[in-house]
């Protein structure tokens, strides 16, 4: 009995799913315009699901590279390294410069570090604003700085060489320039001056201190470090001047605060700190090269001798250094009106 009624369950329920699939058929289809519709809503959705996707990767990558950036500069104190050999290049290869360390700013980018600061010249007794500079680190590696200078006698250049007035007396140029003093002569006397003093041989620091007393003041020496002669020129050498200031400076950010060491102590220390880092130096400085381990070595061999000087006084006092006949080349530098106290 049960196998007769087999066949008609089996019907009965292949009848039943018939029906079933076409009233499905009929009450779910899609018209053909509403297809494309559908597939390009799908489409849409797709889309904006990725760009939200995307922005939100983006929104999370900003803070951490901004973050990796800070901590690159911040650990072991990078920031605070690639600073210091800003400034203290600029103390010894800038003649009568100074900064204010307390004006420096920095701005740090992803991997990048910008700092600004401010250089000063001492003319007379009061330090005028000599220019801004602003310099931009991609990781440690400078660009070239930027200068916005104020002087108005800028450093000038000679032929391909940098210098900054100061001829060494074995050198190629000094032979050649001639002397401001017919422009100091007619300087009214209700003036201050800065001049360049370049010499007929070298002299020792301690020489020029008692020299010139207190009428007028010492602000920078140029060292003869034993490439600043005619036959290395002549070589091929373009080397910048180096030096320091011979006076002590008060201010608690200066290098050469005369709080633990002398001045001449301090210049070495800052030649063999800038050495570690000479190409960095070399970029940020207003030099082509700065030779500096073997400047170094010819310095702690030979003592520190120097070939020129910034002096800065009242205008009738520097006059009368044209009796120094040991002054080869005397070139004349900022000049400010009376302050001198």
């Amino acid at each position: 009995m049960d196998n007769e009624q087999n066949p008609k369950d089996q019907e009965i329920y292949q009848s039943f799913l018939n029906e079933s699939i076409e009233d499905y058929k009929k009450n779910h289809r899609v018209p053909g315009n509403k297809r494309k519709g559908l597939i390009q809503a799908s489409k849409n959705h797709a889309l904006r699901t990725n760009i939200m996707i995307s922005l939100a990767v983006i929104l999370l990558i900003v803070p951490v590279l901004t973050l990796s950036s800070y901590l690159y500069y911040a650990i072991g104190g990078k920031a605070n390294h690639l600073i210091e050999i800003a400034t203290k290049t600029i103390y010894v290869t800038e003649p009568n410069m100074s900064l204010e360390e307390m004006e420096l700013e920095e701005d740090i980018g992803f991997f990048t570090m910008k700092i600004y600061f401010d250089v000063f010249k001492r003319i007379g007794k009061e330090d005028y604003q000599a220019g801004e500079y602003s310099v931009n680190f991609v990781l440690d590696k400078p660009n070239f700085p930027e200068r916005d200078m104020k002087l108005e006698r800028p450093l000038p250049m000679v032929g391909d060489m940098e210098t900054d007035m100061l001829y060494h007396p074995d050198g190629p140029f000094g032979k050649t320039v001639n002397s401001d003093w017919d422009i100091i002569n007619h300087l009214p006397d209700g003036t201050v001056g800065e001049i360049y003093l370049s010499f007929n041989h070298l002299r020792k620091p301690e020489e020029l201190k008692n020299k010139f007393g207190d009428k007028v003041e010492v602000r920078w020496v140029a060292v003869d470090t034993g490439l600043e002669s005619k036959k290395l020129y002549e070589a091929g050498y373009s080397v910048a001047p180096i030096g320091y200031p011979l006076q002590v400076d008060s201010t608690t950010w200066s290098p050469f605060n005369g709080r633990d060491q002398s001045n001449e102590e301090v210049f070495i220390d800052i030649l063999k700190f800038l050495a570690k880092d000479e190409k960095t130096a070399e970029q940020i400085a207003r030099a082509r090269s700065l030779v500096l381990k073997d400047r170094i070595h010819y310095i702690e061999k030979n003592g520190i001798q120097v070939y020129g000087a910034v002096v800065t006084g009242p205008t009738q006092e520097l006059r009368k250094l044209k009796d120094y006949d040991q002054i080869k080349v005397m070139k004349v530098g900022e000049v400010k009106l009376w302050n001198w106290k």
